[in-house]
Formats: C-alpha cells, structure tokens, sequence
C-alpha cells in the first residue's frame, strides 16, 4: 500500500480535529497530537498517528474520560501519587513529569507514580521534555499481557517499554526508549497495515511458535531471552505494584472491552545533575562522551557509530523538512469528517 507525505502541521491539525469531534478538549488533543506525531517524527510509526482510529474508538465506547479531572497527592518531599482520572495517557503523562521536573527543581529529584491512565503513546516524549529542562528523565509504563516469558508458552507480562534521557551542553540529548518486548506490538500492527512480513524472533504463534505472518502472531518474545523477561517484570513493578495499579494479566486488554477504563500505571522521575555534580561539568562531560563515541571506529558496514536515539534524531530532521510518510489508509481515517 502506497504512502501519503503529509507535512507535522498538517498531521497535527487532523489528529486535533480526530480527538475533538469525539469530545476531548482541544487541549488535550493538541498534546495527544504532539506525542504522536512526536513517534511519526523519530520514525517509530508503531506509536505514532496510526493509534488515533483506537483512541475514538474507545473514547466514543466510554472506556476513556474525555474531561479528567487530574489530581496530585503528595507524599514526600520528592515523591507523589498523579491521578489521571482516567483521562488520555498523553497528557497525564506529560502533566506528571512536569511535576516531577519542578520537584526536582526544588529538592533535586522527583518521582510521580501516575495512577487510573490510559495509553500514554512513546516514551521517549516524556524523558525529552526532562531533558529539555536539563534534567536527567526516567519514565516507565505498563501494558496488558502480550509478551511470553522466558521459558513459556503463553504470555504474561506486556511490552512494558522504559525509556531514559540525558541532556548535553551542545548535542541533542541522549534518548534510550525501549520496550522490554522485542519489538513494540505497534510493528506488528504497521506490518498488518501495510501487508509486510516480519522477522521470526519478533512473535509467536498461539501454539507458541516463531512466525512471520504479522497476522499470526498472537504473543511477542521477550528481546534478550532471560534480560528483557526480568526487566519486564521490573517495569510491572514500577509501575503496576509500587503505585497499586494492576500489574500483567490482570490489566484490561488494550484491544477489546472497550466500554473498561484501563486503569494503567505509569512511573516517571526527573533528577536534577546540580545536586549530584557541577551541572556544566556534566552537560560538557555529557558532551565529551557523545562526540568519542562518535569517533569511535565504525565496525564494517557501518558509516558512523551513534548514541542511543540519534537515529530517531535524524529521522525527525528528515521528516521536518520532508514530510511524513503514512499508509494511504491511515491518512484517508484522518481526513474523514
């Protein structure tokens, strides 16, 4: 199926006008839109704009509150409980690490276990918003069960991605955002969309074995064997146990029941380098670690050796200037009144 280049704005502007015409305040549609488009940028499609059809969906079955009304419990100098009321993920997310960015302006490190969420899109959105403060970010979800662990047959934990981010004096900051899966269910959703195959160690079939038929596939594989099943689990606890959200099998489905408010957790942190060290000494050792790294000798077949997320980097360069490239389907969603 062929692509459709549609510039950030525009994509944005659809996005707005989607979550408006189902009831959510333009507000909060603005910032759902700029997460998404935000993965759209950085080339991570599998959370970008293609999640907006799932979203009215389960807005118009009620299984999301367009109007939350957000609350914030306090429960120490450097920690608290955000409720999301059920609200859209985005901006609870967005709205927690902001609190916990000016906690740790105060006392050097915040941390906010986010209650009664929803789908809070890419990570990598939350811990560049620390960044951009010149904070060091943390941020860390939980999804219902999808993923095998090690060992078994069926699955029990979900993706559950975590994401880090470090902010430099003169390089765009260091971004790590990974889900303990192999890859994120949302490729398997875009291999769907689009009718590609997929690599065999990306899922498995419902009797438990490797297949690369996207339609087939009814569990992903955990990456690194043992690794990613023992991070999934501290991920869960994180943000499931630590914060008295559901944890694994007992979270409602993302896809089905969706009159069920999701109930998620999340976990973010923001840590303030000044408390720790000089700040500048951080930012330009920051620095200095990033540009040795670049001029590290390149294995073969490569050109350059990278730090984690410039790749995402250079694609939201490409695509600011270019546009975006989105399936006919997605687009034509998008455009209908």
């Amino acid at each position: 199926m062929a692509d459709v280049i549609v510039s950030h704005e525009e994509l944005k502007n659809l996005v707005v006008k989607k979550l408006s015409n189902a009831g959510i305040p333009n507000e909060h549609a603005g910032i759902v839109a700029d997460v998404l488009v935000h993965a759209n940028l950085r080339g991570v499609n599998s959370h970008g704009v293609l999640r907006t059809e799932h979203y009215v969906k389960r807005i118009n079955e009620g299984g999301i509150n367009p109007n939350p009304k957000f609350t914030v419990k306090e429960t120490g100098p450097s920690t608290a409980i955000f409720d999301g009321d059920d609200g859209m993920g985005h901006v609870v997310a967005k709205e927690a690490m902001e609190y916990a960015i000016n906690m740790a302006k105060k006392n050097g490190v915040g941390m906010v276990g986010v209650i009664n969420s929803s789908h809070c899109g890419a990570l990598s959105y939350f811990v560049q918003q620390a960044a951009q403060e010149n904070m060091i970010g943390i941020a860390m979800t939980h999804t219902d069960k999808v993923v095998v662990p090690f060992g078994g047959a069926k699955p029990f934990f979900g993706t559950n991605p975590i994401a880090f981010g470090f902010p430099a004096k003169e390089n765009k900051p260091v971004i790590l955002d990974m889900a303990t899966s192999n890859v994120a269910f949302g490729k398997i959703l875009h291999a769907r969309e689009v009718g590609q195959s997929i690599p065999a160690d990306w899922g498995v079939d419902e009797n438990g074995k490797p297949t690369t038929d996207p339609e087939k596939v009814s569990a992903l594989l955990p990456f690194a064997g043992p690794k990613g099943y023992g991070l999934a689990m501290v991920v869960d606890i994180f943000s499931g146990i630590l914060v008295g959200a559901a944890f694994g099998p007992h979270i409602t489905p993302m896809y089905g029941d969706y009159n069920k408010m999701r109930k998620l957790g999340h976990f973010v942190a923001a840590i303030n380098p000044a408390v720790f060290t000089n700040l500048e000494s951080f930012l330009s050792n920051m620095d200095q670690m990033i540009n040795e790294i670049h001029a590290s000798q390149p294995a073969e077949g490569f050109t350059r050796v990278m730090v984690p997320g410039e790749p995402e980097q250079r694609n939201e360069e490409e695509r600011l200037k270019n546009g975006i490239p989105i399936p006919e389907s997605i687009y034509n969603y998008l455009i209908q009144n």
